[in-house]
């Protein structure tokens, strides 16, 4: 069965494009350019991945994700937009997205976003680090020996991101972006903490770290 995507996107053109270019990949494509339009549709009907412009009628792209969250639907978003701000990724990360993609960009760093996300998608929720700990992604629980463990709220969103994006250096401003609020300062120096922390959890050689790339999970 062909993956179905939902395109929001008020620029016609640019819309007609990528239409074209998922269809010639095979995908099934709705397209959409109002917000409203969006969130009924997602609501309404199954989609493998949602492709949302933010600046858009009706309602923006962040609110029509946040509404699709509030209903229930999971479905992995990325936004495409020409916002590039830390502040407009915070707010994109805040409402729910799995990804960010700023505009312009080629196509085809688009299809591999896309095949990215589809293939976590169809990932178990379950990661075993192999020490006795495990974490469940969908429900954020964290297990030692079968029995629930406390971890700290930050803590535990840096260890969802990580693990949402297994294999892949994470940036620091997309790191920064999901552990603080608007009100407050990131900080580097709790984030080692953080990290030194979640290595104990999930292995001191699992989480990489490398300068001007941010951190990664990889097990080794």
């Amino acid at each position: 069965m062909r993956a179905k995507i939902l395109l929001l996107e008020d620029d016609m053109a640019l819309q007609e494009i990528i239409a074209e270019c998922l269809e010639e990949e095979g995908y099934a494509v709705v397209c959409c350019n109002n917000g409203l339009d969006a969130a009924n549709k997602a609501y309404e009907m199954d989609f493998d991945i949602l492709l949302l412009d933010v600046m858009v009628a009706g309602q923006s792209g962040f609110e029509a994700l946040r509404e699709i969250r509030e209903s229930g639907k999971d479905t992995p978003a990325i936004f495409i937009t020409a916002l590039n701000t830390l502040k407009d990724l915070e707010i994109g990360f805040k409402s729910g997205c799995d990804d960010y993609l700023k505009k312009p960009f080629e196509l085809s760093e688009l299809l591999l976003r896309i095949q990215a996300q589809l293939k976590r998608k169809g990932k178990n929720t379950i990661f075993d680090f192999g020490n006795g700990y495990c974490f469940d992604s969908k429900t954020e629980i964290l297990y030692l020996d079968n029995k629930i463990q406390k971890i700290p709220a930050k803590e535990r969103e840096l260890l969802k991101i990580l693990l949402k994006h297994e294999g892949e250096f994470v940036a620091l401003e997309q790191i920064y972006s999901v552990l603080w609020g608007y009100d407050e300062e990131p900080s580097e120096l709790s984030l080692r903490v953080y990290i030194k922390n979640l290595r104990h959890i999930v292995g001191k050689d699992n989480i990489l770290t490398r300068r001007g790339e941010g951190y990664c999970y990889k097990k080794a």
